[in-house]
Order: structure tokens, then sequence, then C-alpha cells
């Protein structure tokens, strides 16, 4: 139900629920190198033979600290030198194999192995961006069944991949499609090729963002015929992909924490489907974006799409494929979507129609702006602060003590603001600014003016050759 707050999110916690977030908490500042009451000096966690225990590293050598930092999770078995990854069960990691099917726990242990705490500490306030650093937790927490071992390795893990793999905050979020339209302009073939690739998926509309479903989630549209494998390299289909759901993230606002997301698969044929992109979405949302996922909409598939769907379904997680649903015509759509907000394209009363926006001369200027922008990133590390050190009081304190609990959440707000204020200094403009569906300070308006935020022009662009004019609405 709109604006009520689902079970397991911030103020909606079972004492059970609450006492898994505290140890979340506490492990995950143990991990930044914050120390606790009745620890001395900075910590490891160290998991033997099951049991958790904190190391003071003042009395460890060097090497001692560089092992005990690559166990955090692990034990030596008395009857050989074997270590064994372990879970919040003490399985190892042998038994759990098919779990892990993303190999998390090894980019977990790498991560800890090579990131010093300060550097996993500021890549985590980095990711926590307007959300609530609870609501954050508590998606990892949700995704591993309040296991929180198992949510912490998950959490790293997916820091890891932000950093290392996808560049999320340096490459996909800073630079953007400006950057992007910038590179089409490269004398680097490679370069100009993959600035090409992404700016043509923007022009097409290949996936876009527009209004909500009933239950107030934001809206995400996938036009399956649009996609030719082959067309774009898979960098930049992966890119693309992040884009777009990071995108979607800036629009979540509690108690929507989730994104419904329709496949529009009119007119799609075996020439659009390419099964690489589909594996990489599916472990974004699996590994890497856990619990953001509200609804799957599959909408008027082709009898040839059954037997994709059989191998589809059986990559995907038993809670992700439960959310799928296929509508086959209009009526079956408005279950999910009130036929006012159901775009004309799908026979449907909204008479929006998608059109790219160009990047605009001097729209990312304020990126430039070093000075501002660590005025507001010290200001922001002020409050982080103090909200760390609130936490620690909350994690130590009585779990009645409600007082903890509400400056935690005002300190939260002071962020989520703060962020709205930083936002221009740290992100590039996306279709999204310049159209008027987000605005200063964070507004989301799902149905802004045609004419946009700040009366831009709006263009279809260039349609490739080997695609029919028709696909492009």
């Amino acid at each position: 139900m709109v604006g009520v707050a689902l079970p397991g999110r911030p103020g909606n916690l079972t004492p059970d629920q609450e006492v898994k977030l505290r140890e979340l908490w506490k492990v995950t500042l143990k991990v930044f190198g914050m120390p606790f009451e009745g620890d001395s000096g900075a910590n490891s966690i160290v998991i033997q033979n099951g049991n958790s225990e904190t190391a003071s590293q003042e009395d460890q050598s060097p090497q001692d600290k560089k092992k005990k930092r690559r166990s955090m999770f692990s034990r030596k078995h008395h009857d050989g030198n074997k270590e064994d990854e372990l879970d919040g069960g003490g399985h190892t990691d042998a038994s759990i194999d098919s779990e892990d099917k993303y190999g998390q726990r090894k980019e977990f242990n790498r991560a800890i192995a090579s990131q010093s705490p300060e550097d996993l500490r500021k890549a985590f306030w980095g990711m926590v961006k307007n959300d609530h650093p609870d609501g954050l937790l508590l998606r990892f927490l949700r995704a591993r069944k309040w296991d929180v071992e198992r949510a912490l390795i998950m959490l790293i893990s997916t820091m890891q991949w932000r950093m290392h793999e996808m560049h999320v905050d340096e490459d996909v979020i800073k630079k953007g499609e400006g950057g992007a339209a910038a590179e089409s302009q490269s004398s680097n073939a490679a370069t100009k090729k993959e600035g090409e690739d992404f700016m043509a998926q923007l022009r097409l509309g290949k996936s876009f963002l527009h209004g909500t479903d009933r239950e107030g989630r934001p809206l995400c549209f996938v036009r399956a015929r649009l996609h030719k494998q082959g067309e774009q390299s898979e960098a930049s289909l992966e890119r693309y992909t992040v884009y777009v759901i990071e995108t979607a993230r800036l629009l979540l606002s509690p108690p929507v924490d989730t994104a419904a997301v329709l496949f529009d698969m009119t007119g799609f044929s075996l020439a659009n489907m390419d099964y690489s992109p589909v594996k990489f979405m599916i472990k974004c949302f699996e590994a890497n974006y856990p619990e953001s996922l509200g609804v799957i909409l599959v909408h008027k598939a082709p009898w040839v799409f059954q037997g994709i769907w059989s191998i589809i379904k059986g990559w995907l997680d038993p809670v992700v494929a439960a959310k799928v649903h296929f509508t086959k015509n209009l009526e079956e759509l408005e279950h999910f979507v009130p036929r006012d907000r159901i775009i004309k394209e799908l026979g449907g009363d909204d008479p929006w129609t998608y059109r790219y926006e160009e990047p605009r001369s001097g729209e990312n200027d304020k990126l430039l702006d070093d000075a501002t922008r660590q005025s507001l990133l010290d200001e922001r590390a002020s409050t982080i602060k103090e909200f760390e050190s609130t936490t620690q009081d909350w994690i130590q304190g009585a779990s009645a003590d409600k007082a903890l609990q509400q400056k935690r959440d005002a300190l939260a707000e002071r962020l989520r603001a703060g962020y709205w204020r930083l936002d221009p200094y740290v992100r590039a403009r996306t279709l999204y600014d310049r159209t008027g569906m987000i605005n200063e300070g964070g507004r989301i308006d799902y149905y802004p003016s045609s004419k946009g935020a700040n009366g831009g022009q709006s263009s279809v662009g260039l349609i490739p050759a080997d695609h029919n004019p028709d696909d492009v609405d």
C-alpha cells in the first residue's frame, strides 16, 4: 500500500530484526576500523571455529595483521593447514558454493585484503547517497534472509564491484551523458565507439524512466525490439544498464524503495534476443542492487519467447522469479498500472512519448567547482562522523532507547538533504534533470511538463540503418 512502510524497513522492524541491524552495523563499522567498548585499538573481525572475536591490531605483528584481515570469515582445520570460508552457520565454503553463484565471498576477501578500512568506509558512504543508511543495510539483510555475515559479505563485495569493476561513481555517474557525448567525438577509435554506443541507446529510448505503477513505484520501460545483438559493445550495454539503475535509485523515496520494470515485448523476435545483457541485468539486481525490484512486467510476449523464458527463469533466484508477471493485453496491464498512467504506445491514456534531449552546454559546470564540492563534502563528512558515533552508542545502548534512534533518523535526514546539495557537484546531469523529473533538492516529478525543466527542446535522435523507423514511437 502506498504511504505505508513495508516490513523490514526503517521504522517498521521487529525486535529481532532490529537486533540484526545492530549486529550488521557493528561488524560494518569494525571493518571501517572503528573501535567499540571493550576493544583496544583498531580492530579486525575474525571467525575462529564459528565464533566471532575481535583482535587488537596493537597486539599483532605486521604479518598477523595482514593474515587476520584476510581471515575475517575463515577458520583453520586442526587436521590440516587448509583454510575454509565460513558463513554465519559455521559451514565451509564448499557447502555454500551453490548459494554464492556470483563469487561474492571471493570479492569480499579481495576487498578486505587490498583496501584500507578508510577506503572501504569512503566507498560505503559514497554508495549511500540519498538513502537512509539503515535502509541501505536492511536491503542486504533482507536479501540474505537476515544472516549478518552473509549480508556483510554481500555489502563489501558490492562496494568492490562499484569501485573496481564498474567504476560507478567516477565514471557512470560523474561522466554520465555529457561525458559519453564528448567521448563520441574522440579521435581515439575505441573511446569514440564506447561513447557512440552509449548515446545510441539513449537516443533510441531502448529503456527509460517515466511515471509510476499502482504502488507508487517508478516505472522503467525496456523496449526489447530496439536491441540488436552486437549493435553496441558489451561494455556500453553494461554501463548503460548501471546508468539507468543508478538514476532510478534517485527517484526512490520512503516508503517506496523499489522500482517496477516493464519489458515491452511488442515486435520482439529472435533477432532481439541477447543473453549476455540479460545475465548482467540479473546479476545487478541479485548481487549488487538487492531488494530494488518491486515487480517485473513482461508485456505482450510472443510465443517465441516461451522457450527463452524457460532458460532465463532457471537463472533467477526464486524470490526474483516470483516478481515476474506476464500481461497479454491492456486490461491485464491495468492490474499493475492505472490506464491513465499507461503510455499511449502501449494502448493507455497517457499521451507522453519518449524523446531524448541532448546534453546542454554548461550543464555540468558545477562538476568543475572543486572548492564548493570540497566544502560540501567536508560538511557531509562531519554529519557522517556524528551518525557513526551515534550509531555506536545506539548499538551499545538499550534497545528501548528511542531517543538515540530519533537522533539517528534526524542525522539520516540531514545526510539526505546534504546529498542533494552536493549532487550537482558529483553527478552529471541526465535526461531526467533536463526534462524536470529530477529537480533541485531531490524533488521528483514523475509527470513533468513536456517543455522540460529549463524549456529545452527534445529530439528523437538518429535511427540506426538496420532499425525500422516504426520501432521508435
